[in-house]
């Protein structure tokens, strides 16, 4: 009987299957731990039985959020404005001006009847003040009527009220058709600016002087004026009051 040969080829056999083995697993001499389970816990505390609850470990993270942090507003603070600058606003120039007035709107006279008062008020403005300031009359001369006497050199009589002593004095009252240039003219009062000035005047009629009618001209003068200034044809101040003489009946 051959048996060896046999033994031989199951030898053969044995160590060639090993070494597939080997070849499968990696390496014979560390096998593979026990494969666990897919339902296995890891390694700590035990599974929890079907039905029991589970209680939250000890060492376990808490779960509820902390409370956020105040947070600040980017938005800049909110700042109050500024009023504006006040700029001041000019004044607008003003000139003197002057307004005569009389009860009734004018002077009616009678020859050699009474004197009648007007009022003559002088308003200065905010661009001058005047050193001497003086009011002048002037009447163009009246033609007359058939029947009147020649009259006296001074037909009219004017006065004006001193306000310190209530005295009448009489003033200059240029009876003509021309105009006198102010550089002519003396006297006159200082009158700052924006001064108010009321002034009371009375003119009578003589009793042989002439009738008619004719405006009485009031002007403001400045009294310092240089020859040839605009003074002398453009006065400060101008006013007028309507005038008339008629005879005693």
């Amino acid at each position: 009987m051959h048996v060896r040969p046999r033994l031989l080829i199951a030898s053969v056999v044995l160590v060639a299957l090993s070494a597939a083995l080997t070849a499968c697993t990696g390496h014979a001499d560390h096998p593979d731990g026990p494969s666990r389970s897919a339902g296995a816990q890891p390694s700590g505390s035990p599974a929890p039985a079907v039905g029991e609850s589970v209680a939250p470990s000890a060492s376990a993270p808490s779960t509820t959020p902390a409370p956020a942090p105040a947070t600040t507003s980017s938005a800049a603070p909110v700042k109050t404005a500024a009023a504006p600058l006040s700029v001041p606003v000019p004044v607008p120039a003003t000139r003197l001006s002057l307004a005569a007035a009389a009860a009734g709107g004018g002077l009616n006279l009678v020859r050699g009847g009474p004197a009648k008062e007007f009022t003559v008020t002088v308003h200065n403005g905010n661009s001058q003040a005047y050193r001497h300031l003086l009011i002048a009359f002037q009447m163009e001369p009246l033609t007359g009527e058939p029947g009147d006497l020649p009259g006296p050199a001074t037909p009219f009589v004017l006065e004006h009220r001193d306000p310190a002593t209530g005295t009448w004095r009489a003033v200059d009252l240029r009876m003509a058709t021309d105009v006198k240039p102010a550089h002519l003219y003396e006297g006159g009062t200082a009158l700052a600016r924006e001064a108010v000035r009321a002034e009371r005047y009375r003119l009578r009629a003589t009793a042989t002087g002439p009738t008619g009618s004719s405006p009485l001209m009031v002007y403001a003068i400045d009294a310092d004026a240089a020859e040839g200034t605009p003074a002398d044809f453009a006065p400060p101040g101008y006013g007028s009051l309507p005038f008339t003489t008629r005879r005693l009946l």
